[in-house]
């Protein structure tokens, strides 16, 4: 598969900035009304939120956060050919070196090590989830190990999106806030919290 594509930021300080990335198997960026939903209901603000990508194909929901105010952005992306084409779209839209940091592994390899990755560093806010569609066991692996790892924080929040085909996700000590659907895609936010915590019901 060849060739390049362009998708463009939807808010913030970067908006309407477009950014390429290579055509590649099972790269599917979240179209534009689905990012700008997501992010209405996150606040639009991020100033200062820590934020990590798990699939991050094009690279643009980090590019999206960071554009509204994240602090970090981790970003994780098992193409060597994709993450060069994301750290070449962090240069053009001048994020200093030290607001990112790029593995080029896969998601469940990183999960492994990721206490070694993030020992010392602040605890992430959220996370965005949005793997193959065609690897529906991936997200089920990658969901696992997150509930196992301590550098999330309390109140941390997750977006997932995955194939509308695929047998509706439970997640114990989370709560799923929000959701919607565009197309074959089923995305949603979900809420970490404490016993006992209030948390809205989904809307």
């Amino acid at each position: 598969m060849h060739g390049r594509q362009k998708v463009r930021i939807t808010g913030g300080v970067m908006r309407s900035r477009q950014v390429t990335f290579p055509a590649a198997r099972g790269l599917r960026p979240t179209p534009d009304r689905v990012r700008e939903t997501l992010f209405n209901w996150l606040g639009q603000d991020l100033t200062g939120w820590r934020v990590l990508d798990l699939f991050a194909g094009s690279g643009v929901l980090g590019m999206e956060a960071l554009s509204r105010g994240a602090a970090w952005l981790g970003v994780v992306e098992q193409s060597a050919r994709v993450a060069e084409a994301i750290r070449q779209n962090m240069m053009t839209l001048a994020v200093p070196d030290e607001q990112v940091r790029i593995w080029r592994t896969d998601a469940t390899a990183w999960i492994r090590q990721s206490e070694q990755w993030l020992e010392g560093t602040a605890p992430i806010d959220l996370v965005f989830l949005d793997p193959p569609f065609a690897e529906p066991a991936l997200l089920e692996t990658v969901l696992a190990g997150l509930n196992a790892v301590r550098w999330l924080a309390p109140d941390a929040i997750l977006y997932v999106e995955h194939s509308a085909a695929m047998a509706p996700i439970e997640l114990p000590g989370w709560e799923r806030t929000r959701q919607g659907q565009a197309g074959e895609s089923l995305f949603m936010l979900w809420a970490r919290r404490a016993d006992g915590a209030d948390v809205s019901p989904p809307g």
